[in-house]
């Protein structure tokens, strides 16, 4: 049994032929065309699912497709409410993309749960009945699985992980309020606070490393000067492990989950970033023991694996 997964990103839209072993045997990418959607959007996630059953060699058709998008869904998974990135405004996707295949079950996500769907198949979740994954990038996304499926909150609405309040009297958020765990815990704020650091003048190895310019900093620059002890990014690192430590144990307390997955490049420092956080984790957690705190496994995969299993979390 196949099936299809799309992943839609504000660069490229990815999409790939999942097997019973949720591995992609055929994928295909191509440039997100923002002025040509969303009119002929569906058009093109048919164009490009015809040609990887064409490239998979595929004799029937497959059992279900499924498409993740970064924004929020209808608590009918039918319409894109709202994915600013892609330009996308109460698009009923679901049914355009139905009516190239009438014969083919079709599904829509938000691309954080369906990141958390593909863990639960083929990565962290698996065997777990109750998981969270976080995913920390331009901004912090997320996706719960309850009870061996993915949880698309009490009203149908999904869950926003990252907009979950951390500070009362923190940074504005791009949602209008202050202090969200997204203003604290996103990639985006070790390059925030790293580029203030060098207005300010803070000597040591990321000022070299930067050329003394704050546009040359990225989230890695930071990590890797920290990893060399350098002061200025120690200082900013462990407050970043600090803040997304608490958002941690808030969700460990509020849900109990077997295991919290961490995804997206911040993951990428290893070691690094997961022994200080499960130690501060311990520090401030309710329960002596918790979940267990590990990084999310199917990096790019994700969104198409996830998609491309919505087909088969429904059935379950």
């Amino acid at each position: 049994m196949y099936r299809v997964g799309f992943d839609i990103g504000g660069t490229n839209i990815a999409a790939g032929i999942v097997d019973d072993s949720h591995a992609i045997i055929a994928r295909k990418t191509r440039p997100f065309e923002k002025e040509a959607y969303p009119g002929a959007l569906a058009g093109t996630v048919a164009e490009m699912t015809r040609a990887l059953c064409r490239e998979a060699g595929l004799q029937e058709p497959p059992a279900s497709l499924g498409i993740a998008v970064p924004g929020s869904i209808d608590p009918e998974a039918e319409h894109v409410l709202d994915a600013y990135n892609l330009g996308l405004h109460n698009v009923p996707l679901r049914a355009q993309v139905r009516a190239h295949f009438p014969g083919i079950p079709v599904f829509l996500a938000n691309d954080a749960d369906a990141a958390a769907l593909a863990e639960l198949y083929a990565g962290a979740f698996r065997g777990a009945k109750n998981a969270v994954l976080f995913t920390l990038g331009t901004g912090v996304g997320g996706g719960v699985i309850l009870n061996g499926k993915l949880w698309r909150g009490g009203m149908g609405h999904g869950v926003e992980l990252g907009h979950m309040v951390l500070d009362l009297e923190g940074e504005l958020c791009t949602c209008g309020t202050r202090g969200c765990i997204e203003t604290r815990c996103a990639a985006t704020t070790l390059i925030h606070e790293a580029r203030e650091a060098l207005v300010k003048g803070a000597p040591g190895l990321l000022f070299a490393q930067a050329c003394g310019d704050p546009a040359r900093v990225d989230a890695k620059l930071v990590v890797d000067c920290a990893r060399e002890g350098d002061e200025t990014a120690l200082v900013i690192f462990a407050r970043y492990i600090d803040a997304l430590s608490s958002a941690v144990v808030s969700i460990i307390h509020l849900l109990d989950p077997e295991v919290v997955a961490i995804g997206g490049g911040v993951s990428l420092a290893g070691d690094f970033l997961f022994q200080p956080l499960v130690e501060r984790v311990r520090e401030k957690c309710f329960f002596s023991e918790f979940a267990r705190i590990v990084p999310a496994r199917l990096g790019n995969d994700a969104g198409i694996v996830g998609a491309a299993m919505l087909g088969q979390d429904a059935q379950e």
